[in-house]
Formats: C-alpha cells, sequence, structure tokens
C-alpha cells in the first residue's frame, strides 16, 4: 500500500485497486480512553463534541503530533482496507521534505506497531512526481509544488530524484487559520475551523476575482459572546490570505535561486506542477504563474497525487531504496535473543 499520511487527511494506494481509502486525520476519544471515532465520523464531531469526548488531529505540519492516536488511526484505517487479508501489508509512507531523522524513524515505528509488515518512507514531492507521471529516467528538471494541509513541499525533480527541495509550515490549514484571524482582528468576529474551510472553498481566490462573491456565515462575536451571522466578500478573504501566498511564491523564488542554470531552464520550459489539497484554491496556478513567469498548472488529480506516487513507487522500491530517496525499516528480526524458561 501506498499511505499519504497528511495533516487534514489520510489517503491510501493499494496495488491492484487504486485509492481505496480518503477520510480525515482524526480519532475521538471518551472520558476512559477509548476510541468512539476515526476518521470521517471523528471529524464530524470536531468543535462540536461534549466535554466528555476530545476529538484528536494526531499530526500537525506533516509530522506526528500524538504517537498513540497516530497509531490508532493507522490500526482502524488498515482493519478496514485489508480486512480480508491474511497476510499484514507492506507500507510506503509519505513524509515532508524537511523531516528530522528522529521523525522517519517515529513514521516506521509507527507502521510497524499498527500492524505492517514492512514499511518505507518516501519523500512528498517525489511521490507527487511520481503521480503525476514523471518517468524515473527522464533527464530533465521539473518543479513539484505540493500544498497539503500542514506543509507546502517544493521540489525540483530530475531523473527520478530531488535535486533541490525546500519545505514550508504554511499549507491549507494556514489558509483557514488567517481567514479566522482576518475575521477576529477586523470584524470582533470568532469562527471555527471548518466554518473557515467552508470559506475558502466557497469564495476564497489566489487573485482578486473579476465579480466580487459574497457569503453568509456564522459565528461568534468576540465582545458579546454570543452567536452572530455575517457576510463576508471574496475581496476580505483574498486580503487573509494574500500573506500565506506571498510566502509560498517567496519559496518557489529561493528554490529557483538555489538550483543550476540548467535546471532553472528546464523548470521554465516544461513549467510547474501543482499537486494537494491547498492546490485546489481557485486561481493558484494563474498567481504563480504571474508572480514568477513559469507556466503553471494543476495536476489532474491534486488530492490523490502523493498517495498515488507511493503507491507506484512499489513497483521501484529497490531502484529508489539503493538512490537512497525510500527509508526502509529493518524487516529482519535481530538474531542473539533467546527467551528464558521459566521455572
Amino acid at each position: 500500500m501506498g499511505i499519504d499520511l497528511g495533516t487534514a487527511s489520510v489517503v491510501i494506494y493499494m496495488q491492484g485497486k487504486g485509492i481505496v481509502l480518503n477520510e480525515p486525520s482524526a480519532v475521538a476519544y471518551n472520558s476512559e480512553g477509548r476510541i468512539v471515532g476515526v476518521g470521517k465520523k471523528a471529524y464530524d464531531m470536531y468543535g462540536r463534541n461534549p466535554s466528555g469526548i476530545r476529538v484528536i488531529k494526531p499530526l500537525v505540519n506533516g509530522v506526528v503530533a500524538d504517537f498513540t492516536a497516530t497509531k490508532h488511526m493507522l490500526e482502524y484505517f488498515f482493519s478496514k482496507v485489508c480486512k480480508n487479508m491474511v497476510l499484514r501489508p507492506n507500507v510506503i509512507m509519505c513524509v515532508p521534505s524537511a523531516v528530522t531523522d528522529l521523525e522517519k524513524r517515529t513514521l516506521l515505528s509507527l507502521a510497524s506497531a499498527a500492524g505492517a509488515a514492512r514499511a518505507w518512507l518516501i519523500e512528498e514531492p517525489l511521490a507527487a512526481a511520481l503521480g503525476v507521471g514523471l518517468e524515473s529516467s527522464r533527464p530533465k528538471g521539473i518543479m513539484v509544488v505540493d500544498i497539503g494541509g500542514g506543509t507546502t513541499d517544493i521540489a525540483i525533480i530530475t531523473m527520478g530524484s530531488i535535486a533541490i527541495s525546500k519545505s514550508l509550515q504554511v499549507a491549507g490549514n494556514a489558509f483557514d487559520e488567517a481567514i479566522m484571524r482576518q475575521l477576529r482582528r477586523e470584524r470582533d468576529i470568532i469562527i471555527g475551523e471548518k466554518t473557515a474551510e467552508q470559506i475558502k472553498i466557497k469564495i476564497g481566490s489566489a487573485t482578486l476575482r473579476d465579480v466580487e462573491l459574497g457569503m453568509t456565515a456564522k459565528g461568534k462575536n468576540y465582545i458579546t459572546n454570543m452567536p452572530e451571522a455575517f457576510e463576508i466578500s471574496s475581496t476580505e478573504v483574498f486580503l487573509a490570505l494574500r500573506p500565506c501566498l506571498e510566502m509560498i511564491i517567496g519559496g518557489i523564488r529561493e528554490t529557483l535561486e538555489q538550483s543550476t542554470p540548467e535546471l532553472a531552464a528546464d523548470v521554465l520550459d516544461y513549467g510547474i506542477v501543482l499537486t494537494g489539497g491547498g492546490s485546489m484554491l481557485r486561481n493558484i496556478d494563474k498567481m504563480i504563474e504571474r508572480k514568477t513567469g513559469i507556466k503553471t498548472k494543476l495536476a489532474s488529480s491534486p488530492l490523490n497525487c502523493v498517495a498515488l506516487g507511493a503507491g507506484r513507487a512499489i513497483e521501484h522500491v529497490d531502484l529508489l531504496s539503493d538512490s537512497g530517496y525510500i527509508i526502509r525499516v529493518n524487516d529482519k528480526p535481530k538474531a542473539g535473543k533467546k527467551e528464558s524458561k521459566r521455572d
């Protein structure tokens, strides 16, 4: 299986079946510590849960924030996907390009503890490139910008390898937080993450719209603490998102500045490919193209690109691991330890 273990959602690709699971990254526990919901069921409770139930988002900025909750979430998804399988699955999990060795070891331990027979890690930009359909032997540079929930990974891929990469902690969740801050600062209105996400999806845009749109949303007045319905325009949302978008543009420029002239020329020829759920923000491709002067296109299946790429990496796991782009967990038990006999 190929697993895109994201901050916002988990997408699983199974060899021979395609995408078999796409659910939010969330786990709900009751006051006794027992699981009452995982995935969509837990996410539906988020922000509406009673005091006896706590909902946890176990991943923050693409890395594990709660080991136990992540383990429970993976165990549930494995059992849901592999319910009729006798043998434990081999998995390839995707990680942001800037994770530390400790974070990588944590993910490998998680996969093993959750029931994987063997586990490998692959960097998200490389998986996204494979998901887009790049040939591993192609001697040309292409830039992939994967805008997920917690991180934006920017990389130039050539010949199936990462030539240069950069990871930013600015992505879809940061867009939601920016809308929440804007409303609290300018309107004295507090809204939740789900409401901010709905506003972003419905009227959010990376550029000013030719025809301004508006929508009615509901929140709570910061001063009176009373519920309040309010109107918000697409221009307000754009102004809230602009600082985050400028940071992504800055990361793309820094990556191009650090690349060789040949790779920069290749990127100019082939362009920039956008993947990830955050790349579905309206007109973000046009904004990047206008700011950089490089043609930019959205992948055909941006939400599933990373998981599809992880699945395709299964076919080249030995080649990629020998090149240092897939880290594998030791699947052979250490010899030398014997069980002690009881009296």
